[in-house]
C-alpha cells in the first residue's frame, strides 16, 4: 500500500483506523438498561465517540456536559426537559448544559464528547482513560 505524504509537514500521513462497530460487543454500563460500544477515545484530551443502546425506560442520570456533546439518533428517542430527539435527528449540547435524559421506547444513537461528562451523586460513567464497566 502506498504511503501518502502529509501536505503540511515533511513526514508520512498517519494511517486511518477502521473500526468494525457492527461486530463489537455491546458492553454494560453502571446505568441500568444502558449499553455502549467505545469507538474512539483520546485519553490526552478526553474526547470520545460512542455508540449507545438504551432499553425502553432507561434513564441517563443528571449530568453536566464539561465540553460539547454531539448526538445523532439512529433509532428510538431521547427526551429531556428541553425537547425530544428521534430517528434522523441531531442534537448538540454546549459545555455547562445540565440535564437528565429518558428513553421511553428505547434508543440507539451515536455520541461524540469533547470531554467526559460530570454526573451528580458521584455517578461515574466515562473518563478520558476508559469506560467504567459492570464489575469494574
Amino acid at each position: 500500500m502506498p504511503v501518502m505524504q502529509r501536505l503540511l509537514a515533511d513526514e508520512p500521513s498517519p494511517p486511518s483506523r477502521y473500526v468494525d462497530a457492527a461486530h463489537l460487543p455491546w458492553e454494560a454500563t453502571k446505568f441500568p438498561g444502558i449499553e455502549m460500544k467505545l469507538l474512539f477515545s483520546d485519553p490526552a484530551t478526553g474526547m470520545s465517540t460512542m455508540l449507545f443502546r438504551l432499553a425502553p425506560g432507561a434513564v441517563v442520570p443528571l449530568h453536566e456536559h464539561t465540553g460539547i456533546e454531539q448526538t445523532y439518533m439512529l433509532e428510538g428517542s431521547l427526551v429531556d426537559d428541553e425537547g425530544e430527539c428521534g430517528p434522523g435527528s441531531f442534537v448538540w449540547r454546549p459545555a455547562g448544559n445540565t440535564h437528565l435524559a429518558r428513553s421511553p421506547q428505547g434508543a440507539v444513537f451515536l455520541s461524540v464528547f469533547m470531554k467526559p461528562n460530570h454526573f451528580a451523586e458521584g455517578h461515574e460513567f466515562f473518563t478520558g482513560q476508559a469506560p467504567i464497566r459492570e464489575g469494574a
